[in-house]
């Protein structure tokens, strides 16, 4: 019988703001993996839920969070400015992964972090100023752009996914792979648009994480 994994919704101090979050532990789990949001989009996400439930079923832990606060995300509907405050996004980001460091029941998991739009340049500039506590980064339809000077600092093992329908966001990943140290790798999904919606090209996004994650969170740094 499949052990059902439920939902915990956490409340996590970043700063000076309180965050809400959905956090699954899978037993024996090696690694957890952090959802980075971006665009308007939060932890109630379709697209990321999915993905993460593929992950918890390959016996990662997962961590959906709010980088913004219900307030912020009432202004950010009205001026879609906050979404692209990717320094502000970067530094919630490290507190939650600091306080995942300081979290009994995931003190001793390798970190991961997956980045959606906004969200992945987000991840970048937090795993570039945490290079001993966060392990892999996977983008999806990501903005690694944003990123900006961080992207030479990042050593962490990093793959890029994006719609091969997504021409701007393909030509931003390109030249960002460019910048990305350490091992890096960009995949194309045929067919696939922004948001991925397309028969069967969520499972791909899902399936090449999970392999990510699992290669490089598992086990010894």
């Amino acid at each position: 019988m499949a052990v059902i994994i439920q939902d915990r919704l956490v409340n996590v101090r970043a700063g000076n703001v309180q965050l809400q979050g959905n956090l699954r532990i899978p037993p024996a789990a090696d690694g957890i993996v952090v959802f980075a949001h971006g665009s308007g989009s939060g932890r109630l996400s379709p697209r990321n839920r999915f993905v993460a439930d593929v992950l918890v079923k390959t016996g990662l832990a997962t961590l959906l969070i709010d980088l913004l606060t219900q307030e912020e995300e009432m202004i950010d509907l009205e001026t879609a400015e906050l979404r692209f405050d990717i320094r502000l996004l970067a530094e919630r980001l490290g507190g939650v992964t600091d306080w995942l460091a300081g979290e009994p029941s995931t003190a001793g998991l390798a970190i991961g972090y997956f980045g959606a739009s906004t969200g992945a340049a987000a991840a970048l500039i937090a795993a570039a100023d945490r290079p001993k506590t966060v392990r892999a980064i996977v983008s999806r339809g990501g903005r690694p752009d944003l990123a900006a000077s961080a992207l030479r600092r990042v050593r962490q093992p990093t793959l890029l996914i994006v719609g091969g329908d997504d021409d701007v966001v393909i030509q931003l990943n390109r030249q960002a792979l460019q910048e990305l140290g350490g091992t890096k790798q960009l995949v194309i999904i045929p067919g696939a648009t922004h948001l991925f919606e397309e028969p069967g090209a969520l499972e791909q996004v899902a399936a090449l994480a999970s392999e990510w994650f699992r290669r490089y969170l598992e086990g010894e740094p």
